[in-house]
């Protein structure tokens, strides 16, 4: 058994990194379990995002590693210990709380959870060796990359989210093609006149993707029509999934309250979970806004409930 920590933050993309910045300097000493649990690898889907555009500060924009890479140095340089393990199993019932990583326990006063959110993909390999060369799931962070400016593209997906990321396209591609599976949308009513109103929108319904298309960039999509058969390509320059995301709260099942999609509930406009001393920050507990300013902001909000928390115990 290891000795009792002030604070462990399990998680390692912007909200944890930024949450352990502000312990740190708070003089809590918090242990880091970095993990492997956005987009399955250390430091979250920032690690699989190319170029980050919208992050103040970088007015020439940074590729996300490199981004995280600055985080990560900046919150060592202020003494966070940082284990590159996933986290096996925690409880929550007893205080200290219970932290196991391979196969040790790891004692905690407090406990800050970022484990992220899991963007959802189609599982084809052509969609993977693309990832960040047309492919993405975040028409917010990369839409308005050259690359896509002036071009036409698809997003997949039938919901208010698919919706969402082909209003915003709109913005800037001459062309949307929405690819959904179904025969009709998913999405909410007023979410999906909004988008048949749109001139830039097509909607290629009951239809699915067999095959993302390019060599060092996406160049087209094969597609497959449910109902009559026909499978054709189409040209396009960017791939845009609309279908959701999974948060990485598996191991907080039964520990804590969370929605009906598996996102933690923080109560009020703080950061506390169902557990008092237990904080969530970053897109584990946003399933709205998801974007690495807001989950940093999110991070440095639990660094502080979890201070002052700290220190009237």
């Amino acid at each position: 058994m290891s000795q009792e920590e002030d604070v462990i933050i399990i998680g390692s993309g912007p909200a944890g990194h930024t949450a352990a910045i502000y312990t740190a300097r708070a003089n809590l000493r918090p242990l880091m379990f970095e993990g492997f649990y956005a987009g399955g690898v250390a430091g979250g889907q920032l690690m699989t995002t190319t170029e980050v555009e919208n992050f103040p500060g970088f007015p020439e924009g940074v590729s996300g590693p490199d981004l995280m890479a600055s985080i990560r140095q900046q919150s060592e340089r202020f003494g966070t210990r940082i284990l590159t393990q996933d986290v096996e199993a925690v409880d929550f019932s007893v205080r200290p709380f219970k932290i196991t990583s391979d196969g040790k326990d790891y004692l905690a006063k407090a406990v800050i959870i970022s484990t992220g959110a899991s963007a959802q993909y189609l599982g084809l390999a052509s969609e993977k060796r693309l990832m960040n060369r047309g492919v993405s799931a975040c028409a917010t962070c990369d839409g308005a990359l050259p690359p896509f400016r002036n071009k036409d593209l698809v997003v997949i997906g039938g919901g208010d989210s698919a919706m969402e990321e082909a209003m915003y396209l709109t913005r800037f591609a001459s062309k949307v093609s929405i690819v959904h599976r179904r025969d009709e949308l998913r999405a909410s009513k007023i979410m999906g006149e909004r988008a048949k109103e749109n001139g830039k929108i097509e909607f290629l319904l009951s239809t699915v993707v067999e095959e993302v298309l390019g060599g060092e960039m996406v160049e087209g999509v094969r597609l497959k029509n449910l109902k009559t058969g026909d499978v054709w390509d189409k040209p396009i320059a960017g791939f845009f999934l609309g279908i959701g995301h999974v948060p990485n709260t598996k191991i907080f099942e039964g520990k804590l309250d969370m929605d009906d999609k598996g996102y933690l509930r923080t109560k009020g406009r703080s950061t506390f979970t169902s557990v008092e001393g237990v904080f969530a920050a970053g897109d584990v507990q946003d399933s709205v806004y998801r974007q690495a300013i807001t989950a940093a902001g999110s991070g440095c909000q639990a660094a502080i409930d979890a201070e002052r928390w700290l220190s009237e115990q």
